[in-house]
This record gives C-alpha cells, structure tokens and sequence, in this order.
C-alpha cells in the first residue's frame, strides 16, 4: 500500500489559493507488466478530467522507460487532488510506492 504524501499550501500575506498541484508518483520496482496491463484504464481516467490537466505524462528513467507519473492538475482544494490521485487506476492497481500532491505555481515563464 501506498502513503500519499500532503505537502504543504503556500501561504502567504495576500495571495490567492493555488488552483493548481502537482501530482508525483513513483512506481514501485519491476512493476513495468502492471503498468502496461492497467495504461488503457488510467490513460481513459485521465482524459476524462482533461479539462482540468495543466500538464501530464510518465517520469522516466535513464534508458527511457517509465518509472512514476506526473501530472499537474487544476482542482478547488487539496483535498480533490488528493481523492484524484488515489482514484487513480493505477494507484488503485497498486502500482505506486508513494505520491505526493502539491500545491504549485507557476512563474516562468510568466504566465499571459
């Protein structure tokens, strides 16, 4: 099983909550055969929230091949990030050896 990780909201004298976070995960060793057999359902999960993807797609290792994921995502509070990331089917396959959901914003380049 894994743990998802809560980091920190930014908080700051009179800014705005972040829409945003960062959803990373990291797969557990040699699962490369889960992943394959659970990316038809997770790549149809994504898309539907598509609306809401700032970014998404696999983090890979030195030879190319995928080893986690990483999304960055618009939702209304941490908490819906976080329900986000462990509907996941491949959270819920049991692929992942940890996921933190972060709050981000972006800074450069400067956003129109």
């Amino acid at each position: 099983m894994f743990r998802i990780i809560w980091t920190g909201a930014i908080a700051r004298a009179n800014s705005i909550a972040v829409p945003v976070f960062a959803i990373h995960c990291i797969d557990k060793p040699l699962q490369q055969d889960l992943r394959a057999a659970t990316r038809p359902t997770h790549l149809a999960y994504i898309e539907s929230a598509l609306d809401q993807i700032v970014v998404a797609g696999p983090l890979l290792d030195d030879e190319g091949a995928p080893i986690g994921s990483m999304l960055l995502m618009e939702f209304p509070d941490r908490r819906s990030a976080v329900s986000f990331a462990a509907d996941d089917p491949y959270a819920k396959a049991g692929l992942f050896a940890s996921i933190a959901v972060t709050a981000w914003r972006q800074v450069l380049p400067k956003p129109a």
